[in-house]
């Protein structure tokens, strides 16, 4: 059967320029106001950097990459925080499991480990991030056992949580900041040698670019097998350029950042090479934590959408008593799903105790509103039944944003937590019309 594109109704025929290309497209518009304020947000602060503090700091290649570093622990966690919000729960823990996760692994690969392994053995951050995953893995699934079993709400057992895994990291490392950590683990933190450089950014790059047109031409196929109507060729063609742009936009910036002189000196030194007189310019390339939220937030997106995993738990959302009368395990099923979560928060964990070369129990203190934040403003409606995970990751973007921004042009600590709870709230309030617009 030969599928063609339908011809436009006289009402499709009426509608504007704009609203013709977003249906032939398919593009979400959510998606699309949020990369609309994402953009407002960058060309604000910089435009305010340029009239008042002599000189726009936020769109340059030092803090975009920075920037994409700062977001990974709590886009990482966002993911896991969709899979929550969806089935009508929340997780207010994730910060302080966080914390006892880092200790944990600090404790392991600086206090315990070396005396068995020998220091520096190759084994010691593998074991480490194992055992801070594992750890955040058995709290969650705690927690999602006494919601699903304890009929406990989640909000009063995470928040319980809150408290008892903050006090617990205190005590595991006696409030004391452990560090130095190991050095292969610190690579997860980023860094100028966490970084893959040019090279393997260009790798990455291409393989993403091969990976959206596989995409397209995938679901064109899949649409004309099942009879579905499919997209305008040029709409294809669109969206095929945006992704690919966007690719390779962020490899080109991302190589535009150089290694700091003092850094270069020390590697051209180390490894026998002459720095030119006009110095050597070695490119940063994409951090191993953004490569990290990558493949979170391309594994996470297939287990909602591809897997009955991801089926049950919008099922969950949407109904839970219908869900669980058509034969959904719902109880684990809840279990499960803050298992994710704890793991989720154990590799942010892994993240951001790499990135500070040390583990205190007071990381990740507040991450809980940002990541539920995050969630939020990237579409996760508190009702239930709506979320993506890319959704929360712009989200995550956004926070980090305007927490970076404020901290360039100087509001103080007061003044940024006014603005992100106010971002929360509005957030919910235009989730809530957007809701009510909907249906």
């Amino acid at each position: 059967m030969t599928q063609t594109t339908p011809t436009p109704s006289a009402s499709q025929t009426s509608e504007g320029a704009a609203a013709r290309f977003l249906r032939a497209t398919e593009i979400d518009t959510r998606l699309l106001g949020m990369v609309g304020a994402l953009v407002l947000i960058w060309v604000g602060f910089d435009l305010y950097g340029e009239m008042f503090k002599n000189g726009g700091q936020f769109l340059t290649p030092r803090n975009l990459w920075n920037l994409s570093v700062q977001t990974a622990s709590i886009g990482i966690m966002a993911t896991g925080m969709v899979m929550v919000i969806v089935t009508r729960n929340i997780d207010l823990s994730v910060g302080s499991i966080l914390g006892l996760c880092a200790i944990v692994m600090g404790e392991i690969q600086v206090n315990i480990l070396p005396q068995y392994l020998g220091l520096g053995h190759p084994l010691i951050w593998i074991i480490a991030v194992l055992c801070g995953l594992t750890v955040g893995g058995l709290i969650g699934a705690l927690h999602g056992f006494l919601v699903a079993y304890g009929r406990i709400p989640s909000f009063i057992v995470t928040l319980g949580g809150l408290l008892v895994w903050r006090g617990a990291a205190f005590l595991v490392a006696r409030g004391e900041t452990i560090s130095p950590i190991d050095p292969t683990f610190q690579l997860l933190g980023g860094g100028p040698y966490g970084s893959v450089g040019a090279t393997g950014s260009w790798i990455v790059g291409l393989i993403a670019v091969a990976a959206i047109l596989w995409m397209l031409k995938s679901g064109r196929d899949r649409r004309r097998k099942h009879g579905f109507a499919l997209r305008p060729m040029w709409a294809e063609y669109v969206l095929a350029a945006l992704g690919c742009g966007l690719v390779i936009g962020a490899v080109l910036l991302v190589n535009a950042y150089p290694w700091p002189a003092g850094i270069v000196k020390a590697y051209a030194a180390t490894h026998g090479i002459t720095v030119p007189e006009g110095g050597l310019f070695i490119s940063h390339g994409f951090a191993i934590p953004v490569l990290i939220l990558i493949a979170v937030g391309i594994l996470v997106t297939v287990l909602a959408t591809r897997t009955r995993f991801g089926r049950y738990v919008f099922a969950m959302g949407g109904n839970p008593d219908a869900a669980e009368l058509s034969g959904i395990n719902t109880r684990l099923m809840t279990v499960k799903i803050f298992a994710l979560m704890g793991v989720l928060a154990g590799l942010s964990a892994v993240v951001s105790s790499a990135r500070l070369n040390s583990a205190t129990n007071a990381l990740g203190t507040l991450d809980e509103l940002y990541v539920i934040a995050s969630a939020v403003i990237g579409g996760t409606s508190l009702a239930g039944g709506i979320g993506t995970i890319y959704g929360a990751i712009l989200g995550a973007l956004v926070m980090q944003s305007l927490q970076t921004g404020m901290v360039l042009i100087g509001f103080d600590a007061a003044i940024q937590q006014v603005v992100v709870g106010g971002v929360l709230v509005l957030a919910v309030y235009l989730d809530i019309l957007y809701r009510r617009k909907s249906t």
